[in-house]
């Protein structure tokens, strides 16, 4: 029914855009409304592939909460789609525009607003790039511990819309442990406040998390109260190279059955070393078939690897090297934060599957991607943060070969009924949108699926809210 609502109104978009533009105008100053379809269109999808994505009436560009409460106001009363955007860094499509809808991009409101040390907060716009709030926290000695690989250019906002990840997740948690309270706006126009400022709150429901993850698909987030910690130590980071992805997969399973809490825990088989090798000459061993690197920020770094790497050894590591300080430590960052930029070059496309799997299913799940690669005759990289499961088979294909591409949208399918099998998880930190929405019907089943559809209809009886995304 919601969908029909939206899909009713297509025909009347071109007649529409005139007076949508007039009414938007009415509450927003002119530099904030495009509508040069060759703007337009540039904002018209994220990074994902395969996801369609339509053509955009207006995009609008607000810098205060009043004017997207204006925006939202106007699309109610003409009854039109609004898509919310950040940096447009996703991977599911999730930001992708609609046939004659407003792209509402929320870039612009990027003001860091209040940095709290005693209470351990920040409080922030939804435009603020990730790494420009870490930057400054960290000046008064505080952390803001999600890092999504895209963290210099993806914002709050849109992490906060696909609950996104990161490499230190396996200590720290994900955006949705950060986000104590929110600013939203509905698809109505009215502002409602959840949440807390306080380190403990457990009034009525936790409406906070359920907007953490909803891709904007219930409201808009104008502002958040993040949770803040005290900067750690700086990490050092040890590097083990295996035989086979089995190996380095037992020894994740090792090393957290052990009890240890690395900072960082991530794996990289033989075709993502050799792709970041061939992009930036970082001099990471080809010879491996897969790599795993181990941080820790704690106060006796040296003494935690030690212990980590003697159970890379004892699960058959071939070498095992630490870093010798913060500079060597970086380069090897830096190496696993390209590993995703580098898969794109081997062969101009790739579809960035982020399947999530419990840590004693990994070398199950890796042996399986990789018995779909050869199946289906295809590149198929293995990127993991392996201390919480989260893998990203990365299948690198040319997107100008019909049959190529078909077979790459296959093994994407099958990559995730390999996850589900295995007890898994279709998303673990990208978020449904266009790409997985068919997936999401079939992990959550037909009751799940009915009570989310229900939510939906609460908060966005119009279905203006981001139409087409999750289901």
């Amino acid at each position: 029914m919601i969908m029909s609502r939206i899909e009713a109104r297509r025909d009347e978009d071109t007649v529409a855009a005139g007076p949508l533009v007039d009414r938007l105008l009415g509450g927003l100053p002119p530099e904030a409304v495009l509508t040069d379809p060759d703007v337009t269109a540039s904002y018209a999808h994220d990074m994902a592939s395969f996801c369609p994505a339509g053509r955009p009436a207006v995009v609008v560009l607000p810098r205060t909460v009043d004017q997207v409460r204006h925006v939202m106001r106007t699309a109610t009363e003409l009854r039109v789609p609004v898509v919310p955007q950040g940096a447009r860094t996703g991977l599911s499509g999730a930001a992708n525009a609609t046939d004659g809808c407003v792209v509402l991009s929320l870039t612009k409101m990027d003001r860091i607003l209040e940095i709290s040390p005693v209470d351990r907060i920040a409080v922030v716009e939804p435009g603020v790039v990730n790494a420009a709030l870490s930057r400054a926290v960290g000046e008064h000695g505080l952390y803001y511990p999600p890092d999504p690989s895209s963290w210099e250019t993806c914002t709050i906002g849109g992490n906060i819309g696909t609950a996104s990840g990161g490499l230190c997740c396996v200590k720290y948690g994900v955006t949705a442990d950060y986000v104590l309270g929110l600013d939203v706006v509905l698809a109505d126009g009215r502002l409602m406040s959840t949440g807390r400022r306080t380190a403990k709150g457990v009034a009525g429901y936790d409406l906070t998390r359920l907007f953490v993850g909803s891709e904007g698909s219930l409201g808009i987030v104008v502002r958040a109260v993040l949770a803040l910690r005290p900067k750690p130590p700086g990490q050092l980071v040890l590097a083990a190279e295996f035989s086979s992805s089995a190996a380095a997969c037992d020894a994740v399973c090792r090393v957290m059955a052990g009890g240890h809490v690395p900072s960082l825990l991530e794996l990289m088989d033989r075709t993502t070393v050799k792709a970041v090798n061939d992009m930036a000459r970082m001099g990471l061993p080809e010879s491996t078939e897969a790599l795993l690197l181990a941080a820790f920020d704690t106060t006796d770094p040296a003494a935690d690897l030690a212990a980590v790497g003697a159970l890379c050894e004892e699960a058959g590591a071939t070498r095992v090297v630490p870093a010798e300080d913060a500079a060597e430590s970086e380069l090897l960052f830096q190496a696993r934060r390209m590993s995703l930029v580098a898969l794109e070059a081997v062969k101009g496309t790739t579809m960035i599957d982020d399947v999530c799997v419990p840590r004693s299913k990994l070398g199950e799940f890796v042996d399986g991607v990789e018995r779909i690669s050869e199946k289906h005759r295809l590149t198929i990289g293995v990127v993991s943060h392996a201390g919480d499961g989260n893998t990203h088979p990365t299948v690198c294909f040319d997107a100008t070969d019909p049959e190529e591409s078909r077979r790459a949208r296959e093994s994407f399918d099958e990559i995730m009924a390999l996850g589900l099998e295995l007890g898994g998880t279709i998303t673990g930190e990208h978020g449904v949108g266009v790409l997985k929405k068919e997936w999401l019907a079939r992990e959550i089943g037909p009751v799940g699926l009915e009570m989310q559809r229900a939510v939906k209809q609460v908060f966005d009886p119009l279905g203006i809210l981001n139409p087409g995304k999750l289901f």
